[in-house]
C-alpha cells in the first residue's frame, strides 16, 4: 500500500424485533453504550450496528476480510459476543498494516431511540476503543420518515465512512 490515504466505508443493518421474553431481539446496544428500548436487534453477536459498521469500514480502508468473513454468524462463539471485540481486532489489524485513523463520519438511521441525548456518550466509547480524540469522530442520527423497514421501527440501520492516514 503506497497511498498516504485510505478510504473505507462500512454499513449494517438488522431487524429490530421485542426483547425477550416477548421476542427474539437482544438488549439495544449502539456504539457499546446500552440503551432502553423495547425492541432489540436479532443478531448472532450482540448485534451493535455501528460498531459492525464502524469494524468493516476500517477492515474494508486496509483491504482485510470484513467482519463476517473474520466473525462468522455460524460460529458458536460469536453467539452473542460483544461487537466491541470486533471493532478491537480492526483496530488492531489497522495499526499492524501501519495506518491510523484521520478521521470518520458515522450515521445511524432509526425511529427509536432517539440518539440526540447520548451521542456523547457514545463517541466517548468509540473514542477509546479506536485509540483517537473524539473530535476526530462524528457521529448523525437520522430517520427514515416512517418510510420501509427502518421507518417503521423495525429495523436499524449505520453507514461509516473513515480516512485512514499512513504512519509515518
Amino acid at each position: 500500500m503506497s497511498a498516504e490515504y485510505r478510504i473505507g466505508h462500512g454499513y449494517d443493518l438488522h431487524r429490530l424485533e421485542p426483547c425477550a421474553p416477548h421476542g427474539s431481539g437482544r438488549p439495544f446496544v449502539l456504539g457499546g453504550v446500552s440503551f432502553e428500548h423495547d425492541r432489540g436487534p436479532v443478531a448472532h453477536s450482540d448485534g451493535d450496528v455501528l460498531m459492525h459498521a464502524v469494524t468493516d469500514a476500517i477492515l474494508g480502508a486496509i483491504g482485510a476480510p470484513d467482519i463476517g468473513q473474520l466473525f462468522p454468524d455460524t460460529a458458536p462463539e460469536n453467539d452473542g459476543r460483544p461487537s466491541r471485540i470486533f471493532l478491537e481486532e480492526a483496530v488492531r489489524r489497522m495499526h499492524a498494516a501501519g495506518w491510523t485513523i484521520g478521521n470518520m463520519d458515522m450515521t445511524v438511521i432509526c425511529e427509536r431511540p432517539k440518539l440526540g441525548g447520548r451521542k456523547q456518550e457514545v463517541l466517548a466509547n468509540l473514542s477509546h476503543i479506536l485509540g483517537v480524540p473524539a473530535a476526530d469522530l462524528n457521529l448523525k442520527g437520522k430517520t427514515h420518515e416512517r418510510v420501509d423497514a427502518v421507518g417503521e421501527g423495525r429495523a436499524i440501520e449505520a453507514h461509516v465512512v473513515v480516512l485512514l492516514v499512513h504512519k509515518k
